[in-house]
């Protein structure tokens, strides 16, 4: 039992000579006496209404105000308006350099008037859509492109109440000492490019990093460095009121399994989020685009739906704080089936999501449209078509009511290509 006398014979005790400073709140609390070292320090301080005042204690850094409150109600509600109920992203940001293998395969010249076409087909799809898609992420290219009729893409998208993102990023870069990992670039005049990108009709933007599983990879050189960039660039943007996407994208290269993964993720993402700690990064204002928890595409065992969630989920769960309006998963490879039916299984995963969980897909959302356009304009039709139904089908998918269909068709056809990169 706890001894009363014990209470009372401390309390008569007269208080010891010295304090440890990691035992009290500071030198205001215990109103000990100042050095002379102390006072001219003092002597030099600025006026306190104006700056933080010194202290004889250690303190935490101060944290100066980084956004006003109406600042943040606007990242937040863009947040919120794009992962609206049974609406996702249409990922359309893929570099020259993408565009030129996507068309490739089903052989298009890789003309930036093909590229064009192509959105097009996108983007001139019916109001079905509206109710499917949140936003857009533009390439910069594509950003400042027409319609056949002269109308701005970004004019065409913003009249049915779609929000224009564009991805920012300027591709990854091999990361010296690391075993072919990279790291990012694209910082450099990064907030004058969000400043004009917002005149021009944005209001969110993208950034990817990529990691790698392997024996040796990621290392902790590439998940910190990378973590980093996704933190200054998530700064930057919503410094110019841009609500940053952000993608830490793990490649499905390899054999690991579906354990090996999740570990990997929970890694990354914990890393992520602790530099959007230290950035002062508003979370309420950004969305996260993370890869789902598959096992490598070489993996000789196969998961089933349900768990690929269940670990898609938990991985959430232990790293991603609820502050963040939503999980816009990428598909990775994945075919267009296949992507829809593992998010549909997310969302009726048994544990708390506290998150929107929908998509923010490229290829599972174009491949199908891009098969039957070939090229040809009087394909254009069939192949918008194709778009609409992916949408429809991923909008029943984030609200956890798609179950698969009764025949794959082509959009049960693997997109991976081993080491993707944009």
């Amino acid at each position: 039992m706890f001894d009363s006398t014990l209470t009372q014979n401390r309390d008569e005790r007269s208080p010891p000579e010295k304090t440890d400073e990691s035992s009290h709140l500071g030198a205001e609390t215990l109103s000990l006496p100042k050095t002379s070292s102390e006072k001219q320090l003092n002597h030099h301080m600025v006026n306190s209404s104006t700056k933080p005042a010194l202290t004889d204690s250690p303190r935490m850094t101060h944290q100066f105000p980084t956004l006003s409150e109406a600042q943040k109600r606007e990242l937040h509600e863009t947040a919120l308006r794009i992962v609206s109920p049974g609406k996702g992203i249409l990922a359309a940001d893929e570099s020259v350099g993408s565009m030129a293998k996507r068309l490739a395969q089903v052989g298009v010249e890789n003309t930036e008037e093909n590229r064009r076409q192509f959105r097009q087909i996108l983007f001139s799809a019916d109001d079905r859509i509206n109710s499917c898609i949140g936003g857009v992420i533009f390439f910069h290219e594509t950003l400042y492109q027409h319609s056949d009729n002269g109308v701005p893409f970004v004019k065409l998208i913003r009249d049915r109440g779609i929000l224009v993102g564009v991805k920012v990023d300027k591709g990854v870069v091999p990361l010296a000492g690391t075993c072919g990992e990279t790291t990012t670039q694209g910082l450099d005049g990064l907030a004058e490019r969000c400043a004009q990108y917002k005149k021009d009709g944005a209001v969110f933007a993208k950034c990817r990093c990529v990691l790698k599983i392997s024996d040796s990879n990621p290392s902790k050189l590439a998940i910190t460095e990378n973590a980093n960039v996704l933190a200054r660039y998530s700064s930057i943007c919503q410094q110019n009121g841009i609500v940053p996407v952000i993608e830490p994208e793990i490649l499905p290269d390899g054999d690991h399994d579906l354990k090996r993964c999740q570990y990997v993720t929970e890694k990354v993402l914990a890393a992520v989020y602790k530099a959007m700690s230290d950035h002062h990064v508003y979370l309420e204002g950004t969305l996260l685009k993370p890869n789902m928890v598959t096992p490598g595409h070489s993996c000789p065992t196969k998961y089933s739906p349900e768990e690929v969630a269940m670990a898609s989920v938990t991985a959430m769960r232990r790293t991603v704080p609820p502050a963040v309006p939503g999980i816009c998963f990428l598909s990775g490879g994945q075919s267009e089936e296949e992507a829809s039916i593992h998010l549909s299984a997310i969302n009726n995963c048994p544990l708390a999501k506290p998150w929107v969980l929908t998509f923010s897909f490229g290829r599972a959302l174009q491949a199908s449209a891009l098969r039957a356009w070939r090229g040809h304009k009087e394909n254009e039709k069939t192949a918008t078509e194709q778009f609409i139904k992916r949408a429809e089908v991923n909008s029943l998918a984030c609200q956890g009511k798609y179950s698969g269909g009764d025949n794959y068709g082509e959009a049960g056809q693997c997109v991976f290509g081993s080491c993707h990169a944009y």
